[in-house]
């Protein structure tokens, strides 16, 4: 679409260089150049020429540089027949104009070094043949119709050369900008899907764990049948706790902000982790060595303690009934865990997708510590080193 109203405008633009053309050289005829000793051409060869100029007109955008050797050419016959009206000059010009901003580079520069080098010979031939002062009038009158198309032309290449550079940096911007939000939006829902894994799937894990070693008792004991639904329902509770916590988080203003939300988990939770972990059939064996410790920070402290309940999960599901060891300690300005259980054979290796262990390493690399987990021996074992102090800008 825009080609063709390109290409039409062309048309009337060449009409009306031709219609202009000839009105200019019937109403003032002396609006020329003319040769004394040369008799005045006929009018229809004016209009021929002119005709041709036009046509080499149509092409100022498409084909700037053929309009362009048309003109000129037209141009040569016009000095030929001893007249150069004014309408031909307009029309150079023009397309002097458009040759120097439609065309590549390197075109562009070879069409105004080629208008400066026929100024400058015409200003030379004159200079040798009359004297200084034609030498200056013609350098002049070609100064005003070469130079002025070509240096104008120049001038809004280099504009428009600059709008497109701009605009450039201003779309990359933009992409920069979007890829950026698209990584933030990526990077919180991975925060968002952890979260989820450590807050809900443990405490779903034990109650699903519970639930199924209650089904298989072939003769309960009411005692530890009640027990174990105690355990359930509070996980159930503790989920659903955790989830309403999430979720009030999640919701911007409203009638959320109202509603209490419960402080982040941490490891004076512990005892009720453990509590619950037992539960499911672990065999747990504690030793915490923190002794007086200073109070840990609040990021140190949540991770640590969903690195414990991520570890005991996964001892419930992979090694269920498996004696379990857990110890803490703080050396050298880090929090120690070292969990290890026995290693069952023929357990069942579950269904997941690594998605905890990689939510243990996040964990530990977002406070700034570091973690291993893998078998050693007939173990498997978590080894967690996480910093007192947290670093500057770690968070939940």
């Amino acid at each position: 679409m825009t080609g063709w109203l390109e290409r039409h405008t062309d048309l009337l633009h060449a009409g009306g260089f031709f219609a202009v053309g000839v009105l200019l050289y019937l109403a003032a005829p002396d609006v020329a150049i003319r040769w004394s000793d040369v008799p005045a051409p006929p009018l229809w060869a004016v209009a021929a020429l002119l005709v041709v100029a036009a046509l080499g007109q149509t092409q100022r955008r498409a084909r700037p540089v053929l309009g362009l050797v048309v003109a000129c050419g037209v141009l040569v016959a016009m000095i030929l027949l001893g007249v150069v009206p004014l309408a031909l000059m307009l029309v150079l010009g023009d397309l002097l104009y458009c040759a120097v901003l439609h065309t590549s580079e390197r075109l562009s520069w070879t069409v105004a070094g080629a208008t400066a080098a026929v100024a400058g010979g015409a200003a030379l031939v004159s200079l040798v043949a009359e004297g200084a002062r034609a030498a200056l009038l013609v350098a002049l009158n070609l100064g005003l119709v070469l130079a002025v198309p070509v240096l104008w032309g120049r001038e809004v290449r280099l504009h428009r050369e600059r709008a497109d550079a701009e605009r450039g940096r201003a779309e990359q911007a933009a992409r920069m900008a979007e890829l950026d939000r698209a990584a933030a939006v990526a990077a919180e829902r991975a925060r968002m899907a952890r979260d989820l894994h450590d807050v809900i799937a443990g405490q779903l894990s034990g109650i699903a764990i519970q639930s199924e070693a209650a089904l298989n008792l072939p003769d309960p004991d009411p005692a530890v049948l009640r027990r174990v639904l105690q355990s359930v329902r509070r996980d159930s509770v503790a989920s659903l706790a955790e989830m309403r916590t999430m979720i009030g988080l999640l919701r911007a203003g409203g009638a959320a902000d109202a509603d209490p939300r419960t402080a982040p988990a941490g490891l004076d939770r512990l005892d009720a982790l453990l509590e619950s972990a037992a539960g499911t059939g672990l065999r747990i064996e504690v030793e915490d060595a923190r002794g007086e410790a200073a109070e840990l920070p609040a990021a140190v402290d949540l991770a640590a303690f969903r690195i414990v309940q991520e570890s005991l999960t996964n001892a419930a599901k992979h090694a269920p009934r498996s004696r379990v060891r857990l110890r803490l300690d703080v050396h050298d300005g880090e929090l120690v865990i070292d969990i290890e259980n026995d290693l069952v054979p023929g357990a069942p290796s579950g269904d997941g997708t690594g998605t905890g262990l990689l939510g243990l390493r996040e964990r530990a690399d977002a406070v700034g510590g570091t973690i291993t987990a893998g078998p050693d021996g007939d173990r498997w074992r978590v080894r967690a080193a996480l910093p007192v102090r947290a670093p500057a800008g770690a968070a939940r």
